[in-house]
Order: C-alpha cells, then sequence, then structure tokens
C-alpha cells in the first residue's frame, strides 16, 4: 500500500466509508477506485493560492457585480456592492500597500463617478426612477464624492491616459487571476469526476471518457466566464507532471487524464489568443471596407448607426418635382403634416421641422403673408405640444425658437395691416392667397402669448433658484415682456375690449410685484446720480404706479369677467402697499369687499389674496400702524401654513392628505421663486406687532380671570422662552423677540431696543426694508411708548404720584408725548389717576382692588355665571323661556358689578391698542 494512503486526515476516510457505505460495491474494483480518490484528494492539496490573488479576486467579482448594476441603472444594488467593496478593499490593505492601488480598483471608481454624475445631470431620468433609487443615487454620489478624495492623484492620472491604465489591468489580470481561476476550475472537474465514479461502476473505458467529457465540461465554463484566465495553464501542467511522475505506474489512469485535461485546454487556450489576435484586424478590415463604400447604402444590408440614432441621409421632400407650388398645394401638405399631429409614434421634432421648411418653400414663392401666417401659428402650436405632459417644461432650445417665433409674427402683423385673424373665422371662410381683399386667418395670437407665459412661469418652477441657471432664465423675462407690451399695442388697436382687459391683466401680473427703485429715487429726489443715458431714459419713462393705475382702471370700467376683475384689485392694492401707499391700499381693499367671498375663489386667486393681505399687513408695520398690522397679518400667521398659504411651497406633514395628482396640481400652483415674500421677515413684524399690543394689556389684565389672547402664536414663543432649562444669549429672530418681551414686561425699554434693533436683527430683517432708517425710528418710538403704557399698568400701585418729568427722563419721550399717552389712559378708564397740571405730576387714586379682592370678585362672577346657566338649563326643562335673570335684571347685575372692576379693563373698548 502507498505511504499516501497512510497520512489521509480522518474526515477524508469517513467521507470515503459514509460513500462507500450507501454505494453498491463491484468485485475487484475497491483498489482503482480509492487510488483515484486519493489521486483527487492529493491534487486539491496540492493547490495552494497566495493572500494578494483571494484579495484581488474578491475585489473583480464585486467591481463586476457593480458594473452590471451600472448597466441595469439599479442604483440600490450599486450602493450596496460599492459598500461591500469598500470593507474587502479595506481588509487587503496589508497587501495594497506592498503591491500599491490597483489600476481597475481606480478605473472603477473613476468610471462610478463620472457614470453617477451624468445621471444626476439627467433630470427626465431622475425624474423616472424610484424612490429607492433616487435615493441610493444621491446617498452613492455623497460616498464616492469623499471616497475618491483620497485616490485624486491616481484617478487624475488615469484620466490623462485611460487608455494606458486600461492596458496596465488586462495585463495584470490574467497574471493574478490565472492561477485562482485553473484551480476553480480543476476543483470543479474533480468534483464532478469523482461523483461520476462515486455513483457508477467504474470501467476503464468509460471512466476515461465521462472524465474527458466532465473536463471538457467545466473547462469550457471556466475559459467562457474569464477570458484572460489562460495564460499560466503551461507551467500548470509542468509542475503537476513532475509531481505526479513520482507517484509510481498505479497512477497511470489519472495520469492521463490530468494530462489529456491539460492539452486539450492548452490547445484551446492557443486557439483563443490567435482569435484575439485576429479580431482586431477584421475590425480594421471591416472600417477600411466603410471607407470604401463611402456611406453609400446597400439594398436589403444593414444599416451602421452612432449612439442608436439612424442617420439621415436627406431630408424629405415637400412636394414632387415640377410640381406647382401655390396656395392651395401649401394648404393642403400643411394639413396632412397637421393630421399626424398628436399621434402615437410621431417625431415631434421632425413635425417642427417640416413647418419651418414650409414656410420657407411659401415665402421663397412669394405666396403672400396669410399663409405664412397660418404656418407661423402652427409651429408655435407644434412648440408648445412638444411636451404632451402638462407638469413638464419646455427646454431651452425650444423655448428661444418659440420666442424667435412669436416675435416674427408680430413683426408680420405690424407690417401687413390688411392680416385679419381671429378665432371666430371659419376654415372655409379664410382667405390665405394674394388678392385685392384682406387677408383672414384663423387664429389667436393672444392664446399664444398666453400660454407662452405660462410656460415661462413653469420654466421658472422647474429650476433650482439657487443656481446661475435661474438668474439666466430669469432675464427671458424682459423678453417675455416686450412681446406681452408688443400684443397689447396691437390689440388696443384690433382686438375686442375682452381681449384687451386679458393682456391687460397679463402685463399687471409682471408687474405687481416689483418695486419700483427709479420712482423711489426720484421721491427722495435723488435723480442726479443716475450717470449712463440709458438709465435716465428708463428714469424718464412712465412710473409703474401709472401704468398700473391706467391698466387696472380700464380692467374696472370695461372687464365683464369677476376673475380678471378680482385679480387686477388685488394687484393694484399689492403694488399700493409695496410702495407703502397705505392708505390707497386700505381704502381699495374695503371698498372691493373681496373679504366676503374670497373663499368661492379657485386657488391661484386665493393665493395671491392672502400675499396682498401680508403685504398690506408689512406696509402697515412700517407706516406704525400696529393694531392694523398685526390684523391683517393675524389669519396667515395663526394658520402655522404661511408657506403654503402663499404658495411658497409644501409641508412635508401635509404630504399624507394629498396623492401624487393633487401634488402635481399644488406644485403647479406655487409661486416662482422671485416673486416670494420674505418669511421670515412676516414672521418678525407680525411677533413683533404681537409684542407692542400684548405685552401692556398683560400688564393691565394681570389678575383677569377672563383674559383673552390677542395673539395665541405670541404666546406660544412665550411658553416655549420660559419652558428653556437654560437661558443664553438669543440667537435665533424669535428668540430676540421673546427676550424683548420679557424686558418690556419689566418697562427696561432700553434692553427690549437692544434686543429688536441689533447687527443681527438689521441683517436678518429690518435691512430688507427700502427706508430701513425710517422704520428703526418707528419701531424705537413705539417700544418707548408701550414700555411707559406697560410701566404704568404694572407699577401704578406701587406709587401715590409721579413726576411727568421723571417718566420723560426714564423713558427719552418728550413731556408732550408722556403727557398725551397718559391722558388717554385715564380717559378709558385703563389708569385710575388724575393729572395735577400746576405740578406736572400724575396722582393715582387708590381704587384697584387688593389680591383677596380681585379673588373674591372672580368667585362672585364664576357664581353668578353658573346661576345664570341652571336657570337657563332649567327653564328649557319647563318650556319657559325668561329664566331668573330677565334682561333688565342681567343689565342691572352687570352695571353693579363694573363698580369693583379694576377700572373697567374688562368692558374696555380693544380697538385703544
Amino acid at each position: 500500500m502507498s505511504r499516501f494512503f497512510a497520512t489521509g486526515s480522518d474526515s477524508e476516510s469517513e467521507e470515503s466509508s459514509s460513500a462507500d457505505e450507501i454505494t453498491p460495491k463491484a468485485p475487484g474494483t475497491t483498489f482503482k477506485q480509492s487510488l483515484l480518490l486519493s489521486d483527487d484528494e492529493e491534487d486539491t492539496k496540492r493547490v495552494v493560492r497566495s493572500a494578494k490573488d483571494k484579495r484581488f479576486e474578491e475585489l473583480t467579482n464585486l467591481i463586476k457585480t457593480i458594473r452590471n448594476a451600472m448597466k441595469i441603472r439599479d442604483m440600490a444594488k450599486c450602493l450596496e456592492e460599492f459598500e461591500q467593496l469598500c470593507r474587502a478593499f479595506l481588509k487587503s490593505k496589508n497587501i495594497v500597500d506592498k503591491e500599491g492601488v490597483p489600476p481597475f480598483y481606480i478605473r472603477l471608481l473613476a468610471d462610478l463617478e463620472d457614470y453617477l454624475n451624468q445621471l444626476w445631470e439627467d433630470k427626465e431620468g431622475k425624474k423616472k426612477m424610484n424612490k429607492n433609487n433616487a435615493k441610493a443615487l444621491s446617498t452613492l454620489r455623497q460616498k464616492i464624492r469623499k471616497y475618491n478624495r483620497d485616490y485624486e492623484t491616481e484617478i487624475a492620472a488615469y484620466k490623462e491616459n485611460p487608455q494606458e491604465s486600461a492596458d496596465e489591468e488586462e495585463e495584470k489580470e490574467p497574471e493574478d487571476s490565472g492561477a485562482s481561476s485553473e484551480s476553480e476550475a480543476e476543483d470543479g472537474d474533480e468534483g464532478v469526476s469523482a461523483k461520476a465514479f462515486l455513483k457508477k461502476k467504474p470501467e476503464a473505458a468509460p471512466e476515461a471518457s465521462k472524465f474527458l467529457k466532465s473536463a471538457k465540461g467545466s473547462g469550457d465554463e471556466s475559459t467562457s466566464s474569464d477570458e484572460d484566465d489562460d495564460e499560466d495553464w503551461g507551467s500548470d501542467t509542468v509542475d503537476s507532471g513532475s509531481e505526479s511522475s513520482d507517484e509510481g505506474e498505479g497512477k497511470s489512469a489519472s495520469l492521463a487524464v490530468v494530462f489529456l485535461k491539460k492539452t486539450h485546454d492548452a490547445d484551446k487556450s492557443s486557439e483563443k489568443k490567435l482569435g484575439k489576435k485576429k479580431k482586431p484586424k477584421k475590425k480594421e478590415r471591416l472600417e477600411e471596407e466603410a471607407e470604401e463604400e463611402g456611406g453609400e447604402e446597400v439594398e436589403g444590408g444593414w444599416e451602421k448607426v452612432k449612439g442608436g440614432v439612424p442617420l439621415v441621409k436627406e431630408k424629405p421632400k415637400m412636394f414632387a418635382k415640377g410640381t406647382e407650388i401655390n396656395t392651395a398645394v401649401v394648404v393642403k401638405k400643411l394639413n396632412e403634416i397637421l393630421q399626424a399631429r398628436g399621434k402615437k409614434g410621431t417625431d415631434r421634432a421632425a413635425q417642427i421641422e417640416l413647418l419651418h421648411a414650409l414656410a420657407a418653400i411659401a415665402a421663397e414663392n412669394n405666396l403672400g403673408q396669410g399663409i405664412l401666417v397660418k404656418i407661423k401659428f402652427n409651429i408655435i402650436a407644434s412648440l408648445y405640444d412638444y411636451n404632451p405632459n402638462l407638469a413638464a417644461f419646455m427646454k431651452a432650445d425650444m423655448w428661444k425658437k418659440c420666442l424667435d417665433c412669436i416675435d416674427e409674427l408680430l413683426d408680420i402683423l405690424f407690417e401687413n395691416n390688411n392680416i385679419f385673424i381671429g378665432e371666430n373665422i371659419a376654415e372655409d371662410s379664410e382667405n390665405l392667397g394674394v388678392s385685392d381683399q384682406p387677408f383672414r386667418v384663423r387664429g389667436c395670437v393672444l392664446t399664444l402669448v398666453e400660454r407662452m407665459d405660462e410656460e415661462f412661469t413653469k420654466i421658472m418652477q422647474n429650476t433650482d433658484p439657487h443656481s446661475q441657471e435661474y438668474v439666466d432664465n430669469l432675464k427671458d423675462e424682459g423678453r417675455v415682456c416686450g412681446i406681452i407690451d408688443r400684443l397689447l399695442t396691437y390689440l388696443e388697436n384690433k382686438g375686442s375690449t375682452e381681449e384687451i382687459c386679458r393682456v391687460y391683466l397679463r402685463r399687471i401680473m409682471h408687474t405687481y410685484y416689483k418695486f419700483d427703485y427709479k420712482a423711489h429715487r426720484r421721491s427722495l429726489g435723488l435723480q442726479g446720480e443716475s450717470k449712463s443715458e440709458q438709465d435716465q431714459e428708463e428714469s424718464e419713462g412712465e412710473d409703474s404706479a401709472v401704468i398700473m393705475d391706467r391698466l387696472c382702471k380700464f380692467i374696472y370700467a370695461k372687464d365683464r369677467t369677476d376673475r380678471i376683475r378680482t385679480c387686477a384689485i388685488l394687484c393694484h392694492i399689492y403694488h399700493h402697499a409695496l410702495h407703502s401707499r397705505w392708505y390707497q391700499a386700505r381704502d381699495l381693499m374695503l371698498m372691493s369687499h373681496l373679504q366676503d367671498n374670497i373663499q368661492h375663489a379657485d386657488p391661484p386667486v386665493q393665493i395671491l389674496y392672502n400675499r396682498t393681505m401680508v403685504q398690506l399687513g408689512i406696509c402697515a408695520f412700517r407706516q406704525g400702524m400696529i393694531k392694523d398690522a398685526h390684523n391683517a397679518l393675524l389669519d396667515i400667521q395663526s394658520s402655522g401654513r404661511a408657506k403654503e398659504l402663499l404658495g411658497q411651497g409644501l409641508l412635508m406633514r401635509n404630504m399624507q392628505e394629498r396623492n401624487a395628482e393633487q401634488e402635481k396640481i399644488e406644485k403647479r400652483r406655487q409661486v416662482p421663486f422671485h416673486m416670494h415674500i420674505n418669511l421670515e421677515l412676516l414672521e418678525c413684524v407680525y411677533l413683533v406687532s404681537a409684542m407692542l399690543l400684548e405685552i401692556p394689556y398683560m400688564a393691565a389684565h394681570e389678575f383677569d380671570a377672563r383674559r383673552r389672547m390677542i395673539s395665541k402664536q405670541f404666546h406660544h414663543q412665550l411658553r416655549v422662552g420660559e419652558r428653556q432649562p437654560l437661558l443664553g444669549p438669543p440667537e435665533s429672530m424669535r428668540e430676540h423677540v421673546v427676550a424683548a418681551s420679557k424686558a418690556m414686561k419689566m418697562g427696561d425699554w432700553r434692553t427690549c431696543h437692544s434686543f429688536i434693533i441689533n447687527e443681527k436683527m438689521n441683517s436678518k430683517v429690518w435691512d430688507l426694508f427700502p427706508e430701513t432708517q425710517r422704520v428703526r425710528e418707528m419701531l424705537v418710538r413705539k417700544i418707548q411708548e408701550e414700555s411707559l403704557r406697560t410701566y404704568l399698568f404694572t407699577y401704578s400701585s406701587v406709587y401715590d404720584s409721579i413726576s411727568m418729568e421723571t417718566l420723560s427722563e426714564m423713558f427719552e419721550l418728550e413731556i408732550p408725548t408722556v403727557h398725551s399717552i397718559i391722558s388717554k389712559m385715564i380717559i378709558n378708564e385703563e389708569l385710575m389717576a388724575s393729572l395735577d397740571q400746576p405740578t406736572q405730576t400724575v396722582v393715582m387714586h387708590r381704587t384697584e382692588p387688593t389680591s383677596l379682592q380681585n379673588m373674591a370678585l372672580q368667585l362672585a362672577e364664576k357664581l353668578g355665571s353658573l346661576v345664570e346657566n341652571n336657570e337657563r338649563v332649567f327653564d328649557l326643562k319647563q318650556g319657559v323661556y325668561g329664566g331668573y335673570f330677565n334682561r333688565d335684571q342681567k343689565g342691572s347685575y352687570q352695571q353693579k358689578q363694573q363698580g369693583y372692576q379694576r377700572g373697567g379693563y374688562r368692558n374696555q373698548n380693544q380697538g385703544n391698542y
């Protein structure tokens, strides 16, 4: 018995014995079978793979998976595999430190980053992605950018010479992975042969043939799985031959098998190498043939295309040779082109090109302006139809073409007064030919311009507002307004009243939200500062206020649809408020009675109404009308949905309430970014207004059980401030207002002033107003006055009398102002005191109840209301109305009670604040 059988492991002997138990043994074959098995086991032991091979093979397998995922745009799979790849690369750090970063790894990092950037820029593709893929794309993009910072030099080197890097990788791959793939193939072959021998009776000839078949099969698999793994077969053959020759004549069968397998695969690999060499020559030959043909198309053959786009050999001919081109023929051709419009499979871009070509033919043959106008109408309509989806916006090139076409159309209409266009002209009654009669064309240029304006809004809605692209797109607004102005001039001469109202509204919608700096500077007397002639010409032009006034008044007088008039009124109020014309804006709002029925209007009009009310409130604040400002902003701010109500974005918390379709509709209603109202400024104005009203009111009604809130949001902010365990210096705008409120409660106006007006608040809020300094001065004045009122309410019980001069010095107010404030408080019965004129002092009257008396009053009130409720319930059960307290008794009860109230605060008119 051979010495090799004695050294076999326990596990191997157990496996062989179990196999022997299962399969029936044929007499006389035991030795041969065990001989072959032992040989196989020796082969498996003999295969040794280096750590480098193992690690690099693991990396290449992961890279293949990533590349496959890239092909099918499976970002989730890419992300998962990339994370695994990073972990595997970390494991092989020791090998990488010795050998250097493998080129195939650098190549993947570079390719993956380029691929992700390309996907990121493809906005259409991103929209089509599902949620998981889109999320994985953004995560992977961030990870790869961060990861690639460590390999910037290697990636740069690869990008400079990608071909060399790829060639190096191809050279290294066979050397690194050859041995490992061979061992896999051998393992596979021998595993199959062992099973074959175990299952069936071993006979010499069939065994050899089966072994050959399995070897051939597994060889095919190994070669097909990895093309470059065949270069090291020869050396392995020599090694295995030399090792197996020592084992004696008993193993000749297995030696033959191994030898046959190696020669077979070696032949195959040599054939493959030859094939590889032949391939480039074949490619060169094909290219030469293509050059010789010169792009000529062979009938019934294949056509070579680039990037999946078929090569257009010639433009399709419009008319057959020798056809007389007249108006009737062109109209017929036009109708043929238009019949394909909207059908499935129609190439919209090609259709637009055909219409342009038709327009050129009509112009060449001097068929008159009528047919040209009709073709232009259809070209513009086709440009609008290029995106069949309503939510999609026009691409930049299509948008430029559209503007050019509308300009050309308006040029033709201005140059030719004998062209009449209208929607009411039937196609039968059109006159497109050159004749004595004027041209009559069916169409509406106003509808085209309105659609153009809507497309412009969609472009602005779908562009990132913080990018340069948004600024570039916004520059087109000048051109859009120019087209609207030209159309306005045209329709004033030839259009109906209804059409004029519609185009006026378009012009108003592009003007109402813009602050007229030139008019503002003129009003301040700074005209001489504009240096350039262009600036002087512009400043000499009509003020936006005059334009708005003229356009809106025409609509008020002539319009017969409520919607256009409502929009015009709201825009007019907004424009007045923006330019601090508070009284005109307020009067127009009150006269219009829009607040009564605005809830029945459509959502875009409601958004415009909300924007107008907000602007009105901000205007009132700038003018020092604190109460009016608070009332105007109350509805918007108390809802907690200011962003949504102003059409400046969707709230995430309401996403569950609406489906995808409703969300699309909501997004289409959003206001473009350049028309937004600053939400932080809006909230600050509201909170400061609430502070100036609420703090004196809270001081006056300190012991009132039925004290009502003027502003819930302001009280909420105060409660949030009180709940904070550690009070540091204020940081956010809200914290500044809360800190100022606490200071005002104590009558400390200087601290309050320092919290409201400082560098941080100036940069965030106050510097955004046109007349910044005037607003700050107004605020300081209001803070001083309200702090004085709060001080008197809080500390009046401490004083017997107080000098007005002392109050004037404390709050840095003039004595007449202090006198005026105190007089108002006494007249309104807010302060129980009298003025001593000779000594200029305020003498307090001790009529305020003590805290015990206040509690007794509260108890009396509650008992009275309880009795009243019981009587009412009793009367309802008995069916008798009136009750214990009739109206006279109720009135007398309340009158008696007033004598005990603190200065009659509970029944005061809140309009005084």
